[in-house]
């Protein structure tokens, strides 16, 4: 073969390998801000294993995670046919190629597994599954290794390279971003639901016909929302909603929250009052917007015969609806000074006679199934 017709031969491959390189770069770059686009740690741990599998063209692949109490490695995420059976195996530190990487804290390429004396052949004999190849990674945090990335049978009957070792250690350094990021928000968030708490404790204190109400309309208010298929983020705003209803009631004088005896119609209408000042004193804080309807509303009633607005029907917002039932049924369970509390069946009736009237129809029915379920 002629000497220029080899150079451009060979001209020709080089870009090819350039060109098939900078789009795998750019496949990383793509597949960091799908990781880092959520803070929902599962989504996290699933995305990382669909991009561990597309970045490395790999058959299948794992996330395992450290167990430091226990000292050993557990499937995570296992991309395969046989997820679930695999999630059942644990990895002691030092055991199988995952548990040298997380031991040593280096990647690890092995090519001929059936050769490599660190090969743990449990995984495959428990899911029939035939590992040709496979690529490891540690995901690290600040030094500290809580997993590894594993790629699996590159496809193709290919081997895995150098190149692929690069980028696959790219690839864990954003997971570990990911799921570090999504370990402090929820830290983060964590605390600020223990605060409310704490407050909300602090509020029932001045009354001492309510205590464990805003744990009991929680709990209750979490297991509707079950029912209703809510977002994720819906689920939230129920929670945090359902902790801060009554926070109003802090602007209501001890003489008529402390009441023995049942209010008059004038003091009646000071303790309402509480759903307007709660509103009013969560919205200063931007990051709670969207619990105002919440706490404001839960008064409401479908038919409009609620207060502070006598909002009726779609128009009442689906977070006070659910609290507004969790909050009567409550009120109906637990004794008062001037009345006993009702049996828990005899309320459920008078859940779903008050249904349509005074609550929504839907939120009762979830109510009854969570109830009916056990987790009421």
């Amino acid at each position: 073969m002629p000497a220029k017709k080899m150079d451009i031969e060979q001209w020709l491959n080089k870009f090819k390998r350039i060109e098939e390189k900078l789009k795998r770069l750019a496949l990383l770059s793509q597949l960091s801000q799908i990781l880092n686009s959520t803070l929902d740690p599962k989504e996290i741990r699933r995305r990382a294993m669909e991009a561990a599998t597309q970045l490395m063209k790999a058959e299948a692949g794992s996330l395992l995670l450290v167990n430091e109490e226990k000292r050993h490695l557990y499937f995570e995420v296992a991309l395969s046919e046989r997820e679930e059976d695999i999630k059942t195996i644990f990895l002691n530190f030092g055991e199988g190629i995952a548990g040298w990487v997380a031991q040593h804290g280096k990647p690890l390429i092995v090519n001929s597994p059936e050769k490599d004396v660190r090969f743990f052949k449990g995984v495959d004999e428990r899911t029939e599954f035939k590992t040709r190849n496979i690529i490891c990674v540690p995901v690290r945090v600040k030094e500290k290794i809580i997993g590894v990335l594993e790629a699996i049978n590159k496809k193709g009957k290919r081997r895995f390279n150098k190149e692929d070792l690069s980028l696959f250690t790219s690839l864990a350094d954003q997971v570990a971003i990911a799921l570090d990021n999504s370990r402090l928000y929820h830290e983060l968030e964590e605390m600020f639901f223990q605060t409310a708490e704490s407050l909300a404790e602090a509020i029932e204190k001045r009354d001492p016909h309510t205590g464990g109400h805003t744990k009991r309309v929680t709990l209750y208010s979490q297991a509707i929302a079950k029912y209703l298929h809510l977002d994720p983020s819906e689920t939230k705003w129920v929670k945090i909603t359902s902790v801060l209803h009554d926070i109003g009631k802090i602007g209501i004088e001890d003489d008529i929250l402390k009441k023995p005896e049942e209010l008059s119609p004038e003091e009646f209408d000071i303790i309402k009052r509480h759903s307007t000042i709660g509103a009013e004193i969560i919205e200063p804080v931007r990051q709670l917007k969207e619990v105002i309807p919440g706490v404001k509303y839960h008064h409401e009633q479908v038919d409009g015969n609620g207060y502070p607005d006598g909002l009726r029907g779609e128009d009442i917002p689906m977070l006070a609806k659910i609290v507004a039932v969790s909050d009567t049924y409550d009120a109906m369970t637990m004794d008062r000074p001037y009345r006993k509390a009702k049996d828990k069946k005899v309320a459920i009736e008078e859940l779903k006679r008050c249904s349509g009237t005074q609550l929504d129809e839907e939120v009762v029915e979830a109510f009854i199934q969570a109830y009916q379920n056990g987790e009421i």
